[in-house]
């Protein structure tokens, strides 16, 4: 004789515990995709500012790669004097302050001028790098895409080797062209993580370089820069 009672429970407390595991896996999705801020906004003392002056004192243009000819001056700063602007017409180089650094968290905020019908933006940031451009540690972000670390860094036999961080990237959290976007690199020891619009992205722990000098890309597209700043770390 069938007990149509508990067929009816054991029917009703399976579809419960379906339920609750269904609201808690969503829960866990949606606490794992909560924004967590910025080094800067968490703890906004010991932030050094990196904006330049309008005649640019204290940084300088690069050729990519090293040794290639400059094209046109294409960096300046805004009538406002808040927006580091690369016009993007004079060809591919890197812009370096000219202070070295060690551990360390470079942060800034881009946005690329939207262009209608075109596509491919593309620049990035720099920490570590050598003086000439030739050892770089680069952050790529496209226009809503990439957000990952790539580059050339001294190996263990002190030659230098290729690493990129495409394939471990967690999310694209890159905005795209005319929206601004908040990014950060931290170089702690040997590792290098980046943080790009309310999470980290990727990590790379094997840098080869302990200082070098931060900056910026120019290549081809119009970006904006603004609160460029650095914190050293102890």
């Amino acid at each position: 004789m069938i007990n149509y009672q508990s067929a009816a429970s054991w029917h009703f407390n399976r579809k419960r515990i379906a339920w609750l595991f269904l609201t808690l896996l969503m829960a866990g999705r949606l606490a794992a995709a909560d924004p967590t801020p910025s080094a800067l906004d968490a703890d906004p003392s010991g932030w050094m500012d990196l904006m330049p002056s309008a005649d640019l004192k204290g940084w300088s243009r690069v050729p990519v790669p090293p040794g290639a000819p400059l094209g046109r001056a294409q960096w300046h700063l805004d009538e406002s004097g808040k927006l580091l602007v690369c016009d993007g017409d004079g060809g591919h180089d890197m812009l370096l302050c000219d202070r070295e650094f060690g551990d360390a968290i470079f942060h800034l905020e881009f946005r690329y001028t939207r262009i209608e019908g075109k596509t491919g933006y593309n620049s990035g940031a720099y920490v570590r790098n050598s003086k000439d451009g030739a050892l770089w540690h680069q952050a790529q972000f496209g226009d809503g895409k990439d957000g990952f670390l790539f580059g050339e860094t001294p190996g263990a036999d002190g030659k230098k080797k290729f690493f990129n961080t495409n394939k471990t990237l967690t999310e694209n959290r890159v905005k795209p062209a005319g929206e601004w976007n908040t990014l950060e690199i931290t170089a702690r020891g040997k590792g290098l993580t980046l943080w790009v619009n309310g999470a980290v992205t990727c990590q790379y722990p094997e840098c080869g370089n302990p200082k070098g000098f931060v900056g910026l890309e120019g290549e081809g597209y119009r970006i904006e820069f603004r609160n460029l700043k650095i914190k050293e770390l102890k």
